[in-house]
């Protein structure tokens, strides 16, 4: 019986374009073990360069795009705008399952291992900190992709996703439960706090995990578990170090851009060209921005014949995982949820200070002003889907959220996502399936 976890293995060795790959060889005759920091450092940059462009797909299945019939890789996407996750033709692209774990397959090495080879070091701590960083990075990821939206009532019973903690090829994986994911993405951020040394890295260099990155995946991770409590400290600590806002009224480039004062963490590639190039953004999402006063709309969006294509990515420069303006709107939410609801909307004010003109921004004020807990949480969930339209957000926070209808046309057919509809999870790829009959 093919296991998952050989099939997992067989992947990582497949690569060859990077060269730190001579690492990890099951047979590891004429290779390199990595041993020094070093040589670990190369290992864990192969993790992070291997992250998957995941985020990008899951545009295909929001109420953001709409995908070009006439574009040559319509075959390779179409399914997933048609949300066919159970009979998948084969020339569709997969949601990616071999990735994550091929990264996992990494970490696992440099914890594992190289926590008893490397000599004591800043250097070694930094290394593991970011590697116990990265998979909880990972398996957050994989169980929003592939488990039920966190909740505490069910999360002991609802299915998550198989977490894998070895380097031993012959184990079985079987899925364990939404909060036992949970529970091991806390494990390895409180491991990786305690040994984290860099407050935060420069610019070029920040796909790294750092103590203000580390944060503000803690910060995210408590607003999808509904902690408002955390997810208020954790965005407050975040802005403490990294609280500057691009001003969109005298900035040139777009807040998630790698460069931007914004950018906390530049790993995810979330919008790739390939998704960027079949696709046009829906009319619903055009019609969520005042294009006259909102400054994000010329940066995200350019007029292409009766419809607009996206320009927010495409790109290496735009990658971006966390960036500044997610923490205010984190810290608007939960203290909105904690019924501080003037303090909420003074701190998105913040951030929508920075996104309109003159104009707009005092038109924005006295829209928001006599707004009540319930209008003032769907005004945000409207911003939120502005402001990080096609950077992966959207698909997570319909999830969360009331996971509405949504009708998409595909090759002249209508297919409807229902609301609460149980697509609303991602199913497990077939070709994990097929290696693995437990998933």
């Amino acid at each position: 019986m093919r296991k998952i976890t050989t099939f997992i293995a067989l992947a990582v060795l497949s690569f060859s374009s990077i060269g730190c790959d001579r690492f990890l060889d099951i047979q590891p005759e004429g290779k390199i073990i990595p041993v020094t920091v070093e040589d670990y450092r190369k290992v864990l940059t192969s993790a992070y360069s291997k992250y998957p462009a995941h985020k990008s797909l899951t545009a295909l299945r929001t109420d953001e795009v709409s995908i070009d019939e006439n574009s040559t890789d319509f075959i390779a996407y179409r399914e997933i705008a048609m949300w066919k996750d159970a009979n998948t033709d084969q020339a569709t692209t997969e949601f990616p399952w071999v990735s994550f774990y091929s990264v996992n397959f990494y970490l696992n090495q440099i914890i594992n291992e190289g926590s008893k080879t490397m000599a004591d070091s800043p250097e070694k701590s930094q290394i593991l900190a970011e590697a116990y960083a990265l998979r909880a990075y990972v398996y957050f990821d994989m169980v929003n992709l592939y488990g039920k939206p966190y909740n505490s009532a069910t999360a002991s019973a609802d299915r998550g996703v198989p977490i894998s903690l070895e380097i031993d090829l012959e184990q079985v994986l079987k899925p364990s439960s939404v909060q036992e994911v949970y529970n091991q993405i806390h494990t390895d951020m409180e491991k990786a706090e305690g040994l984290m040394v860099e407050e935060k890295h420069p610019s070029g260099v920040h796909y790294r995990f750092s103590k203000v990155a580390l944060k503000a995946l803690q910060a995210r991770t408590a607003l999808y578990q509904g902690d408002w409590n955390k997810a208020l400290s954790y965005a407050d600590q975040v802005l403490a170090v990294k609280g500057d806002l691009s001003n969109l009224n005298t900035a040139t480039t777009a807040p998630n851009h790698y460069a931007s004062i914004e950018s906390i963490l530049a790993l995810d590639n979330a919008m790739n060209s390939s998704v960027q190039n079949l696709s046009f953004a829906t009319p619903e999402l055009i019609s969520k921005y005042n294009s006259a006063t909102d400054k994000r709309f010329g940066l995200y969006f350019e007029k292409s014949g009766s419809k607009y294509k996206v320009i927010k990515g495409g790109s290496s420069d735009f990658r971006v995982s966390f960036r500044t303006a997610e923490m205010y709107f984190i810290k608007s939410e939960a203290l909105l949820k904690l019924n501080r609801l003037s303090e909420a909307k003074e701190t998105l004010l913040k951030v929508l200070k920075n996104r309109y003109n003159p104009e707009g921004y005092a038109a924005v004020q006295s829209t928001i002003n006599p707004m009540n807990s319930s209008d003032f949480m769907n005004y945000i969930l409207d911003e939120r889907f502005r402001e990080f339209a096609l950077e992966g957000h959207r698909w997570y926070d319909l999830r969360r959220a009331d996971q509405k209808k949504i009708i998409h046309i595909v090759n002249g057919a209508e297919y409807i996502l229902q609301q609460n509809d149980v697509r609303y999870t991602i199913e497990f790829p077939m070709s994990a399936k097929k290696n693995n009959p437990f998933l």
